[in-house]
């Protein structure tokens, strides 16, 4: 009796799980969502909108104090007013494509009309209306001239008026 081989009893093994890769992903996963649900949150614009002040007609609240019109005709001519042709506050004038001719006076009219509003958020609005006769080349260089003068609120239209088709045709 003395021979008998031992009883092997098996060695129990500790059973303790490592859960420190599973918290460091588990902190980079909500670092991630906050992350992505701040830059899904939608960002509010200020828009330049019509005072309470301004009359509204049949056309919606316009304030033609702001409203800077440039006419593209052939022959690289262009002709640009400050307020609506039918009740214009300033006359007509003939401009030509250079720094001292459209540019000098895109950046006057900037100065002017924020001195007139009182107000840096409320300024020029121009709008660029090439005549059928105009080139595109010509129209790319006053979408330059905005570029350069940092003008944001503009829009091309290609509605003229009865008034603005004898104004390109006198001028």
């Amino acid at each position: 009796m003395e021979n008998l081989p031992k009883k092997v009893r098996s060695k129990k093994l500790n059973t303790r799980v490592d859960l420190t890769a599973m918290v460091s992903i588990s902190f980079l996963l909500i670092i991630f969502f906050m992350v992505t649900r701040e830059l899904v949150k939608p960002k509010g614009i200020e828009l330049g909108l019509p005072s309470n002040d301004i009359d509204c007609g049949p056309s919606g609240c316009i304030n033609a104090g702001r409203i800077y019109t440039i006419l593209l005709d052939d022959d690289n001519k262009i002709i640009s007013y400050l307020g609506l042709l039918n009740n214009h506050l300033e006359s007509p004038k003939s401009l030509k494509y250079d720094k001292e001719g459209i540019r000098k006076e895109l950046v006057t009219k900037i100065k002017q009309i924020q001195e007139y509003t009182g107000d840096p958020d409320r300024s020029i609005i121009v709008i660029i209306k090439p005549s059928k006769k105009s080139n595109y080349g010509n129209l790319v260089d006053i979408l330059d001239e905005m570029a350069i003068t940092k003008i944001d609120t503009y829009v091309i239209a290609n509605d003229f008026s009865p008034e603005e088709t004898k104004l390109l045709a006198s001028k």
